[in-house]
């Protein structure tokens, strides 16, 4: 895979063609919700959720990818496995990369930093990855609604924009899925106040969104 970003495919995308709302699991490109545990790798699952989708929508087939295998293959990168398919162990093994995989990407591409619109764009067409400050307490205790409020921007926590609507009374959102278990939020997953006046989003969402191409 080529570790350059390349651009961003959707920047003339007119907003007049973009849907009112859209949610992926509904094209059935998400897979069920997962659960982490206690290793530190969310990184592997935003990752890997944004590519099941681009995967669905390239062959038409929802493969459930392993977050295992980025983990014990991520020895020498910025994640370091834990501290930053193949069963989930919650824990780093020993590096398999020599099996045929089952998915491939080319390479990815970032959303313009601190632009909602630019990432309405992106999760229109595909499955994205973006970071949040999940240490924030108005994330680790969401329990379901639009979260809206106080959210910090100090980026700790990858998970997966899926998605974005709006609620009868107006309220626009976007559609997240966490790696935190089913019994977080609205069954695993958060819908998060959208298009707010901070650039960088509720809990710092707009600031480093990305997406594999295939």
């Amino acid at each position: 895979m080529e570790r350059m970003s390349t651009g961003f495919r959707y920047e003339n995308v007119s907003f007049d063609a973009l849907p009112a709302t859209i949610d992926w699991r509904t094209k059935g490109a998400v897979t069920p919700i997962k659960d982490q545990g206690q290793c530190g790798c969310c990184w592997a699952f935003s990752a890997v959720a944004a590519t099941e989708g681009v995967v669905k929508l390239k062959t038409g087939k929802l493969i459930s990818l392993s977050e295992q295998e980025l983990v014990d293959c991520d020895v020498h990168g910025e994640d370091q496995g834990c501290e930053g398919g193949l069963p989930y162990t919650a824990a780093d093994d020993k590096c398999k990369s020599g099996t045929n995989g089952a998915a491939t990407i080319k390479s990815y591409e970032d959303v313009p930093a601190n632009n909602e619109g630019a990432l309405m764009q992106a999760v229109a067409s595909q499955p994205v990855s973006v970071a949040v400050d999940g240490g924030d307490m108005t994330f680790q205790f969401y329990k379901g609604g639009v979260m809206t409020g106080s959210c910090g921007t100090d980026l700790d926590h990858g998970i997966a924009a899926i998605g974005y609507g709006k609620t009868s009374d107006g309220t626009k959102y976007w559609l997240l899925k966490n790696s935190w278990g089913t019994t977080w939020g609205e069954n695993g997953y958060l819908r998060m106040e959208k298009d707010i006046p901070d650039k960088k989003g509720m809990c710092g969402l707009a600031m480093e969104p990305s997406y594999p191409t295939a």
